[in-house]
């Protein structure tokens, strides 16, 4: 099976977040291979509905601005409960890893399906549970995955904005069971 590449940055704020996506899209990576996750509010906020428009689901709440532009620049959008996470809300390829997650993740060593989906794309098990916490924490997490050459641009342009942290990981081939 062939390399797994993936460039991952943590930002405190969908702010910081947002503005990485759209760095990225004007630096011209494709953003058909981003992803962006976090929770999509915090515990005093009370979401007031989820809703498709067409080809685009809507979020309607105290960051129903940030998901729409996110959702109209990415191709993907889901809302997932995840046991232990609780809500999660996705933007971008991740959400088709995230339902292959809901479906598989016992083959892979009894992830849930977001640590399934982010395995899938080349996140190592080892930093999974870092990137899930983060998540709880309402972090939000952009991840770009594509070719070694693709990956450097990407994380030259992210290297750029006010993240957390920074990884960019080879998987050599991903594992039958663990």
């Amino acid at each position: 099976m062939k390399a797994k590449n993936c460039v991952v940055a943590l930002y405190r704020s969908h702010d910081d977040a947002e503005g990485a996506v759209k760095l990225l899209q004007r630096s011209g990576v494709n953003l058909k291979q981003c992803s962006i996750l976090g929770q999509g509010y915090h515990t005093e906020e009370e979401v007031v509905g989820y809703y498709n428009a067409g080809d685009r689901m809507m979020f309607w709440g105290k960051q129903g601005v940030f998901w729409g532009g996110i959702w109209g620049i990415l191709f993907g959008s889901g809302v997932f409960w995840i046991p232990g996470i609780g809500q999660v809300i996705a933007g971008g390829a991740i959400v088709s890893s995230i339902i292959g997650g809901l479906q598989g993740a016992a083959v892979i060593g009894g992830l849930n399906a977001l640590g399934a989906g982010l395995y899938s794309i080349g996140i190592p098990k080892n930093s999974i549970l870092q990137y899930e916490t983060a998540i709880k924490a309402n972090k939000f997490i952009v991840v770009f995955h594509g070719t070694a050459e693709e990956n450097e641009k990407a994380r030259e342009t992210l290297d750029l904005t006010p993240k957390e942290t920074l990884e960019v990981t080879v998987q050599e081939k991903l594992e039958a069971s663990a």
